[in-house]
């Protein structure tokens, strides 16, 4: 399990609106999509230079799939990074202010302190 590679995965996405947009329709095929040909990239770098190794474990590489940010917060994924990308992703689909993150609070309700540890 690398949180590294899940926390890469949901910054790398949150930044680009057409990936989110891709995400959100497609997700099985974005984390594949992703996995094969951005995972190794190492950021902030030439393209020339990237890692070989990375890579998510099936574990992972479902909850992504599935958008599953529950998920996700328990397997130790950053909440600020889960929750700013699924509010691009789902909020037009609530009709009450600050629905999404209404939704999001109550999915992850049954944890109590201490939070999964988000050190990568």
């Amino acid at each position: 399990m690398s949180k590294y590679l899940l926390n890469k995965f949901l910054f790398t996405v949150d930044r680009d609106p057409e990936l989110v947009e891709r995400y959100r329709e497609q997700p099985r095929a974005t984390v594949e999509w992703w996995e094969a040909e951005y995972a190794n990239r190492i950021l902030g770098c030439h393209t020339a230079e990237s890692s070989t190794w990375l890579r998510f474990d099936d574990t992972e590489r479902e909850a992504l799939a599935a958008h599953d940010y529950a998920k996700l917060f328990e397997l130790g994924a950053h909440p600020f990074l889960t929750l700013t990308l699924f509010i691009a992703m789902f909020e037009r689909d609530h009709a009450e202010p600050l629905g999404f993150q209404l939704e999001y609070a109550r999915r992850l309700s049954h944890h109590s302190l201490p939070y999964p540890d988000i050190a990568t």
